[in-house]
């Protein structure tokens, strides 16, 4: 489709004319490869800042004159900012350009981790880090959506990889630099540290990153932005209060819970009333993208969980220290992040489908081992299986999300990016609060049956995981065109694409 130039502001701004220089070959251009880097370094940095800072809760609580319930906001409430803020990325995406909206994020996240230095108080400190967690939320679906407007689907597997690379480095790392931090230095560097790295990526930004064509008369749906503003985070909040109880019972939980899937579908259904809906949910007419997204949610399951899991399993069966345990998980993510690179060619070259499904296979292969093994395993047998489950869920988790960028159109990726994220968030809810509720009822008795049950759970999850994954190459081949532009799924009003193509 054709647009007038009027359509294409983006045509003016910088780095635009690199990006509309690229091939209609498989190869990605040198530019392209360093706005994936400059982006992802972004992802790393608040991926980071959510690990790292859990290291330091003891130290802040003492500093600050705060007992542990209160300190603890420090980190649910930047979990829970990051649900936040998802919702209303495509819109002001849309609305100022996603380059701009990314730009914008990336300083609002440096300058409020400067500000969380300088916190005086508990609660201000708190309320700092809602911010910083607004502005960290946004950079992934954003940074997502401008490399996928910036290539074809045929490339898309490669780049999203290397944005993989750093968000699964970042929790692996975090709680080894968080370690270093403190043992040399306050918890107010834990923030610090975030300043440098914001600073140099928002100037190698400003000349590499496409602004986006922006559409200043984009309304917002305020009444949508409202029940899914109030009711993800409601029943993210559910989900991680139940794992930290280790009971459903609770009331608070129960109604958090009934609030925030009440908000949910209340959303659901106004949205596919709406023109021009914040989300738009058309999108899973597409079957492919349908199973895509639920693929994503059980991956986020299994991710999201062992992120939860190996930690304790490390502390709690094998007795290791705080940074031991930060430099054996090196082990999980260093598996992940080195798989990528090659996970992201094969996407590229045989389908997110084929990928997934044989990643899914390979993780209920890798997490067997633990669901077998004792309190006396061989620490290097151990690393191994590490780095093998690290590999297995990079092949597993990273597919779907690929797949379902392509099958919209690039002016619809603002919508599948936060929405996709959404649901990924959703799934490790979920798993997490199951493994952590399993673990927490049989830690009283017997640690070593507690931790076994706990990985079965995570088997399943992997089963799971691995059957949506196959449903996923199923409809992928199955499928004549998995492209969901039909006049339905295009918001009124819409470009084919803010970022112009040769």
């Amino acid at each position: 489709m054709v647009h007038r130039a009027g359509r294409s502001a983006i045509g003016a701004t910088r780095g635009s004319a690199a990006v509309t220089a690229i091939r209609e070959d498989t190869t990605i251009p040198p530019v392209v490869w360093r706005m994936a880097w400059v982006i992802a370094f972004g992802a790393f940095a608040g991926g980071l800042d959510a690990s790292v800072t859990n290291i330091g809760l003891d130290s802040i609580g003492a500093d600050l004159h705060a007992n542990l319930a209160t300190t603890q906001w420090v980190s649910s409430g930047y979990l829970l900012a990051l649900a936040v803020s998802l919702p209303a990325c495509a819109w002001l995406g849309r609305r100022i350009g996603v380059g701009r909206l990314w730009l914008c994020a990336l300083a609002g996240f440096t300058i409020a981790s400067a500000l969380c230095a300088l916190a005086p108080n508990i609660e201000s400190l708190v309320a700092l880090r809602v911010v910083q967690g607004l502005a960290a939320g946004l950079l992934v679906p954003a940074g997502q959506t401008i490399l996928g407007q910036a290539v074809g689907p045929e490339r898309l597997g490669r780049l999203m990889a290397t944005l993989g690379i750093a968000v699964s480095l970042a929790p692996a790392l975090g709680p080894v630099a968080g370690g270093v931090i403190l043992h040399w230095s306050s918890w107010h560097w834990l923030f610090l540290v975030n300043v440098p790295i914001g600073i140099a990526e928002l100037a190698l930004g400003m000349r590499l990153i496409p602004r986006g064509a922006a559409r200043p008369t984009e309304r917002l749906e305020w009444r949508g932005l409202i029940l899914i503003g109030v009711g993800l985070p409601l029943l993210v909040f559910a989900l991680t209060s139940w794992g930290s109880a280790g009971t459903p019972l609770d009331a608070e939980v129960w109604i958090s819970l009934t609030l925030g899937v009440a908000g949910l579908a209340a959303f659901t259904a106004r949205s596919l009333r709406q023109h021009n809906p914040l989300l738009d949910m058309r999108l899973y007419s597409n079957r492919v993208y349908v199973a895509a997204s639920a693929t994503a949610g059980f991956s986020g399951a299994l991710m999201f969980g062992s992120a939860l899991l190996f930690p304790l399993y490390f502390q709690l069966l094998h007795g290791s220290s705080v940074i031991s345990t930060g430099l054996q998980l090196l082990s999980l993510g260093g598996g992940t992040a080195l798989a990528l690179p090659l996970c992201g060619r094969l996407i590229d070259r045989f389908g997110g489908g084929t990928i997934a499904t044989l990643g899914g296979i390979a993780t209920v292969a890798t997490t067997l081992p633990f669901v077998l093994l004792d309190a006396n395993s061989d620490p290097i047998l151990v690393q191994i299986l590490l780095v093998l489950l690290g590999i297995a869920i990079a092949c597993a988790a990273v597919p779907p999300g690929i797949e379902a960028f392509k099958t919209v159109q690039p002016d619809q990726l603002p919508d599948a990016t936060a929405q996709v994220s959404i649901v990924q968030r959703i799934g490790g809810a979920v798993g997490g609060a199951l493994f952590a509720v399993v673990l927490a009822r049989g830690l009283s008795t017997d640690a070593e049956s507690a931790f076994r049950s706990a990985f079965t759970w995570q088997l399943i999850a992997a089963a799971a995981t691995t059957v949506s994954a196959a449903w996923l190459w199923f409809s992928c081949i199955s499928s004549p065109s998995k492209s969901t532009a039909r006049p339905s799924a295009i918001r009124k009003d819409q470009s084919s694409s803010a970022f112009p193509r040769a």
